[in-house]
């Protein structure tokens, strides 16, 4: 069973189990999906309604659009958790084997980089991912049903604590590659990655309290 299949109860109690996956990387994933899923219902109370039918027509295509995104991209993120325990368990797998002989080591080596180059690579995504969750709320503060104005900002805090609990694992897998190159890539994707997601959140935050 996947752990988006689990119940609510279920994946709290794998969650604080002795197991050390699902962790972080996946808890970061759930917090964009949940900040998805907010933003999906503000969109579900605003369009079709009265509000909605007073917007411009560009307006109401943008809202129309970004409620389309927004539900793909929590597809997305939902894949994100799962994928994000596999990801550890492959490394898992890489330390677990044999290293008796030169031969041995260098195919644990080898299997180790490629693990941990994914176990990387999976929470980068889902900082992606919960950016873009970010870039799509804005239509919602803007025009979204003022009732629901506090749920848009709510949904902002989730999808940015995705990308730093995300980007907390990027770094400690980082950490451990070879590949100086891909490494000062990575680095700099990261800083723009926390660079825009505050902005945003921050820029959502202050049109939610604006409207409060």
């Amino acid at each position: 069973m996947s752990l988006t299949e689990k119940t609510v109860e279920e994946f709290l109690e794998v969650l604080s189990s002795k197991e050390p996956a699902p962790g972080g990387g996946s808890v970061s994933a759930l917090a964009g999906s949940l900040g998805s899923c907010l933003t999906t219902m503000v969109g579900n109370l605003t369009i079709g309604k009265k509000r909605y039918r007073n917007l411009d027509e560009a307006e109401q295509r943008e809202l129309d659009e970004k409620f389309e995104q927004v539900q793909k991209i929590k597809t997305n993120l939902d894949n994100l958790i799962d994928r994000d325990k596999e990801a550890f368990d492959e490394v898992m797998a890489a330390v677990k084997m044999p290293k008796e002989t030169e031969e041995e080591k260098a195919k644990r080596r080898e299997a180790l980089q490629k693990a941990t180059q994914t176990a990387l690579e999976v929470p980068l995504e889902t900082a992606r991912e919960c950016l873009k969750v970010l870039q799509l709320q804005e239509a919602f503060a803007r025009n979204g049903n003022p009732n629901a104005i506090t749920d848009v900002g709510v949904g902002a805090l989730m999808a940015y604590a995705g990308i730093e609990g995300a980007i907390y694992n990027v770094k400690i897998n980082l950490s451990d590659l070879k590949d100086e190159n891909y490494k000062k890539q990575v680095e700099q994707e990261v800083e723009k990655l926390l660079t825009e997601g505050q902005q945003l959140k921050e820029k959502i935050q202050s049109m939610v309290d604006e409207k409060m």
